[in-house]
């Protein structure tokens, strides 16, 4: 089973730069374009969050003609920049939504279960899973103790050294993780917000962080760093999962480069 996860796409309305220089709706469309040209294609889509930029409706509209071209389904985790109600109304057709409240659901008819935490504070940076969240994750991993779990949620729930991004990070990161901890079914936690490719461990499993299909965050690990973006490369991630082995993750990079190239020659002999 492949899960690509694509997260922190910031869409905006048509025509509109973030923050006067990034064209995030062009950059979703080449991460759709390449998405949909791996092979084997992914199983499915799952986006962790900050998929608009100020929660508009007409945001939501443009996100969707965007990400429409993907083959495999999609399935959609808020973060910060989005609204629960905006968000649900912009994509009806996405009936795995809870019809009221957080947008906490899971994802039972695959090989690993998928389950989304909503950790949004409206008009706050940072996140939080809450008491009323957590005690739903508790009862929804305790549900299928067997089956293996991806858990996906915008806000990471572990320290990162960005000290900007830390202090908008998920306020109840350790009892995020005491609840982990009591599941090791969990083979893996996805997160977003930060725009970079980072791990930690977490409650006895791994967690990490996807890369923007557009801007980065600047790494800056001094502790009075400003925060910045830079136009790194942007990427996606693969998370694939083989029995007996657990999942593992690619980072990909979007764009043309050269290659491949043969490290042998036809005959089987190594270039020299």
């Amino acid at each position: 089973m492949i899960v690509a996860q694509i997260s922190d796409t910031h869409i905006r309305l048509p025509g509109k730069l973030a923050y006067r220089r990034v064209d995030t709706a062009k950059y979703l469309a080449a991460a759709v374009a390449h998405v949909n040209a791996q092979d084997p294609a992914p199983d499915l889509v799952i986006m962790t969050g900050d998929l608009v930029d100020f929660a508009l409706p007409a945001e939501y509209e443009h996100l969707a003609a965007l990400i429409a071209p993907l083959r495999p389904p999609v399935f959609l985790v808020p973060g910060n920049h989005d609204g629960r109600d905006p968000l649900r109304e912009g994509f009806p057709g996405h009936r795995y939504f809870p019809r009221a409240g957080r947008l906490n659901y899971t994802i039972e008819d695959r090989p690993v279960r998928i389950v989304a935490l909503d950790t949004l504070i409206p008009r706050e940076g940072g996140g939080e899973a809450s008491a009323e969240g957590l005690d739903w994750l508790d009862r929804t991993l305790a549900a299928a103790p067997a089956k293996p779990t991806i858990v996906a949620m915008h806000h990471p729930p572990f320290r990162t050294g960005i000290a900007f991004m830390d202090g908008h990070g998920l306020r109840d990161a350790e009892k995020f993780a005491a609840v982990i901890a009591r599941h090791p079914q969990v083979e893996r936690i996805v997160a977003g917000h930060l725009h970079r490719s980072i791990q930690c461990r977490v409650g006895g499993t791994v967690a990490s962080t996807c890369p923007s299909p557009a801007h980065q965050i600047a790494l800056d690990l001094r502790p009075e760093a400003p925060l910045g973006f830079t136009m790194e490369p942007p990427g996606y991630q693969l998370h694939t999962w083989f029995p007996g082995t657990g999942i593992v993750t690619h980072t990909v990079t979007i764009g043309r480069y050269d290659g491949p190239y043969p490290f042998r020659e036809p005959e089987g002999e190594l270039i020299s």
